[in-house]
């Protein structure tokens, strides 16, 4: 894994993202020679023309599209048919993009024919080269071998993590402890001498997952396995680095305690004041007209106040005065004080198209100018709820360490929260921003909210 942004994220994942680019950028230079006729008028069009610099405008354009379409995600990652339907999704678009594009801005555009010529490179490149990544994902002979040592609570879920996501590059080849988790296609071993079993399996990675380890760890063969290269890893480190989550099911307070982050320095706080308050202010110039529009639909639509006021649940368990723009029925909220479901009764004609939108959200924005909120942190529910979850969730009550935010690596990673059972995943994804926070994730997270809101994922 390699971290970015204070996030994780699988080495494989990050370079295929590079050796995407590279084959794209390359499928473009190739376009201008064909289209040039000879090297030397590529050459000139290339470096002294800034032809390189439209060609990078065209990468972007490609990658932006991939990520937006998911092709880096997990699942379209192991599925070839996704990854073939999306990818032509991708050059329609593409093609579509950059023609829009150039017909605006004339002079960032490719010379000629080169578009053509370059989409079509690049429709045989990087299909290709997919599958041959696809091959090579999912041999065994380039992954890494590991076992995990301990039936602690972590070992199932980690386990099965791990089993389903070839691009870790990370293949488990067998498990010790009493109780095995019920993941097929790794075999179970007696806690007895781990280095021979190292050795038998070739195994290059030890994840310790075990629960209670005072008088059980085998710390003297660990060390001997450390010393001749065998990366050993504690396990609910490894599962927070490829799941983004906290592991609620391990965690110990002394844990909270002593490990790195959980604290947001002077700076951080300051830039997170700064950058609410400008770009808060900025958005409520641009919105106005949009919020307006929208506060018309609502009274026209159905009797009642365009504004929706409710009591949440902020930074430190203060209290606070949440507004969106009203999208159920005058009075709901009393009547059942519950989340909106699919196809809610509750939910005005006006008010599904403002939730599924999101523009129900915007009256935020006087929240995070006021200082109530900041635009990415955990998500703030009603205080009722809140007790609810800090009675039944343990450490549920960490995620008020920080300002609430209108969206959040909950937000962007779990989707909507009905159950206590979504809650306390929520919480994990929580604990974990709260952790990392910096200015890195926050872009990162505003980022892909941007893709959630133009895909409309998510809304209820």
């Amino acid at each position: 894994m390699i971290r970015l942004f204070n996030a994780y994220f699988p080495t494989r994942t990050l370079l295929l993202t590079v050796t995407e680019a590279a084959l794209v950028t390359l499928g473009f230079v190739l376009a201008v020679e064909f289209w040039a006729g000879t090297a030397s008028d590529a050459s000139i069009y290339l470096l002294y023309e800034n032809g390189l610099g439209r060609i990078g405008l065209v990468v972007a354009v490609f990658l932006i599209l991939m990520y937006y379409f998911d092709l880096y995600d997990s699942f379209v990652l192991a599925n070839r048919r996704e990854v073939v339907t999306r990818l032509v999704g991708v050059l329609g678009c593409a093609f579509v993009a950059l023609a829009v594009l150039y017909y605006v801005f004339p002079e960032v555009s490719l010379g000629g024919s080169t578009l053509w010529i370059g989409v079509g490179i690049v429709g045989i490149a990087v299909p290709a080269w997919r599958r041959l990544f696809f091959v090579l994902n999912r041999s065994a002979r380039f992954s890494e071998r590991a076992i995990l040592y301990g039936d602690g609570p972590l070992a199932g879920p980690l386990m099965e993590e791990m089993s389903k996501r070839s691009e870790l590059g990370v293949r488990v080849v067998g498990f010790v402890g009493q109780s095995a988790p019920a993941v097929p296609g790794v075999p179970q071993f007696d806690d007895g001498d781990i280095e021979e079993l190292a050795e038998k399996r070739n195994v290059q990675r030890v994840v310790v997952t075990m629960g209670d380890r005072r008088g059980k760890l085998q710390v003297e063969t660990l060390l001997k396995l450390k010393a001749r290269g065998v990366y050993i890893q504690d396990g609910p480190e490894y599962y927070e680095s490829i799941t983004g989550k906290i592991p609620l099911d391990s965690l110990r307070l002394s844990w909270l305690l002593f490990s790195p982050g959980f604290h947001v320095r002077t700076a951080l706080h300051l830039y997170k004041r700064l950058f609410s308050l400008i770009l808060g202010s900025l958005a409520i110039v641009v919105t106005s007209p949009l919020m307006l529009l929208a506060a018309v639909a609502i009274r026209l639509d159905s009797p009642g106040p365009a504004i929706f006021r409710q009591k949440r649940v902020g930074e430190h368990g203060r209290l606070f005065m949440v507004y969106k723009f009203r999208s159920m029925y005058d009075g709901s909220d009393k009547e059942q004080l519950k989340p909106a479901e699919r196809e809610d009764a509750r939910v005005t004609a006006v008010g599904k198209w403002l939730r599924r939108t999101r523009i129900d959200e915007l009256p935020q924005l006087f929240n995070i100018v006021k200082g109530d909120m900041a635009f990415v942190g955990p998500r703030p529910f009603v205080p009722e709820q809140e007790e609810e979850c800090a009675q039944k969730i343990p450490f549920y009550k960490e995620r008020w360490l920080v300002k609430p935010g209108a969206t959040g690596w909950a937000q962007i990673n779990r989707g909507y929260n009905v159950t206590l059972e979504d809650n306390r995943e929520k919480l994990a994804y929580d604990l974990f921003y709260i952790k990392n926070v910096s200015f890195g994730l926050d872009l990162y997270i505003m980022f892909s909210t941007v893709k959630i809101l133009l895909l409309g994922r998510g809304g209820r």
